[in-house]
């Protein structure tokens, strides 16, 4: 179990339990794999995408070993499946915990979401009946998980554009609960509040207030697509004024945690990316949105 520290607010477990603050970095991308073997450069780490390297041999676990005996590394998967009810794959969790392993990955991350049914993974993540009944499902689920790969399971907010009629919790109640419950650590996504927000008509701030920052291991920023009438979490960079303003105010609220550029679509050469990225170290220690 992590060490305790006490608070106004009882007993907590340690700030990101023990986990390293890995500073700022990018996720791995085929795209710049060349750029990176070649040119090694200044990057603090970089998270990979977990299902992109299971069930695979030869070029691009190469890749990530090499990558990997250079930077510090963490997985993030997308086929946990955790709001299903159906029976954890965990013949796939055995496997994430060899690839974790194998490179050394600081933590494993997904998603608070189902991800299909009758054996079919979407590959999409689809959202979950914020209610007290599935708390409990996913919170017994994230458990096992945790006790399947020895380690604490780290689980991110994805952003939603439905909500069932029947749900009884808000999403930052419910992401609170969970971690609690469950005993997890969190992946914050700044990006995903805000265009959950914007779909459900929400303030973003009042989700970070409820948010247990202590258990904050990672966070996310991204760049999102703005229709107006509603936003798409399309991970197209550069990195918005409010999603750095939203991220500055996890940080005034105690989120001292590894920070993570997301870049997955219309992809430019490697520096553009890492020089958006760096764009959070102004933000660090400063409660300040970068531009500003």
């Amino acid at each position: 179990m992590a060490a305790r520290v006490e608070s106004q607010r009882g007993t907590l477990p340690a700030p990101r339990f023990g986990l390293p603050n890995l500073g700022v970095g990018v996720g791995l991308r085929t795209a710049h794999y060349t750029h990176i073997l070649e040119q090694s450069p200044e990057v603090a780490w970089f998270e990979v995408l977990s299902d992109n390297y299971l069930h695979t041999r030869g070029r691009p676990l190469e890749i990530l070993d090499r990558v990997a005996e250079r930077y510090p590394v963490a997985l993030h998967g997308v086929s946990l499946n955790l709001g299903s009810v159906e029976p954890l794959d965990r013949e796939y969790i055995r496997e994430l915990k060899a690839l974790r392993d194998r490179v050394g990955a600081r933590w494993v991350s997904d998603h608070v979401c189902f991800t299909g049914v009758a054996g079919r993974n979407t590959h999409d993540l689809l959202p979950l009946p914020l209610t007290e009944e599935a708390l409990r499902h996913v919170a017994e689920r994230a458990r096992v998980v945790s006790e399947l790969l020895g380690a604490r399971l780290v689980l991110e907010n994805p952003s939603t554009y439905v909500e069932f009629s029947g749900a009884t919790l808000h999403e930052w109640e419910f992401m609170a609960a969970l971690a609690e419950e469950a005993d997890i650590g969190l992946l914050l996504d700044v990006n995903n509040v805000l265009v959950s927000a914007k779909n459900h008509g929400f303030e973003p701030e009042t989700y970070l207030a409820a948010i247990p920052m202590e258990r904050v291991v990672q966070i996310h920023v991204a760049g999102h697509t703005d229709h107006g009438t509603h936003a798409i979490d399309t991970h197209i960079g550069p990195v918005p004024d409010a999603v750095w303003q939203l991220y500055a105010r996890a940080r005034e609220l105690g989120a001292d945690a590894s920070v993570l550029l997301e870049w997955d679509a219309d992809i430019p050469p490697f520096d553009v990316v890492h020089a958006d990225a760096r764009r959070a170290e102004r933000a660090l220690g400063v409660g300040e949105a970068p531009g500003s």
